[in-house]
């Protein structure tokens, strides 16, 4: 059984989650908007992920005999000047996520509550992996610069990115993935 505390900064967690997949999802639709039909893939394939983030907290919220509580989600930015600026914006976006994260994992430590810490591990692991893969297409989109052809071949290599992880959570995302 999580407290109270836990219980309550877990379900804001799930929001953050869940507003990070309707960010990611605006970035697609604006990709697409601006031709950029590899880049919307990528994105889209990004809004998959994030509401598998926000799924594995709500199943681990009910797991521990805990209220799963959904509120409403915050309009996210609808257009954006650039690739770049996308994935400046992701950056900036997943280094909170990563601080919000971290404050959980604060949180399980001055609590005790070695499950939560053990269960928020794998979020840890994940920050550092989204944080690096931003900070790899943005280098490259800088070593780009105003390069059309260069602009055409990230697009098309971010497209290549298929989605890896369950979209359909009616039996549970943990079964989904295979009890991961």
């Amino acid at each position: 059984m999580i407290s109270k505390r836990m219980e309550s900064a877990l379900n804001e967690q799930i929001n953050k989650e869940m507003f990070s997949a309707f960010l990611y999802m605006s970035m697609s639709a604006d990709c697409a908007d601006k031709g950029l039909k590899g880049s919307s893939v990528w994105f889209m394939t990004q809004y998959h992920e994030e509401m598998v983030h926000a799924m594995k907290i709500y199943e681990y919220i009910q797991k521990q005999g805990a209220k799963v509580r959904l509120v409403a989600l915050e309009e996210p930015q609808q257009e954006f000047a650039s690739l770049s600026d996308m994935f400046d914006k992701t950056l900036e976006h997943e280094k909170l996520v990563t601080s919000s994260i971290n404050d959980l994992m604060n949180l399980a430590v001055e609590e005790r509550d070695h499950a939560t810490q053990a269960f928020l591990n794998w979020y840890v692991t994940e920050q550092v992996e989204e944080e690096d893969t931003a900070m790899d297409i943005i280098q490259r989109i800088k070593l780009i610069g105003d390069n059309s052809s260069g602009l055409y071949m990230l697009d098309k290599e971010l497209g290549a990115r298929t989605v890896s992880v369950p979209t359909d959570f009616s039996t549970g995302v943990e079964s989904a993935m295979g009890g991961e």
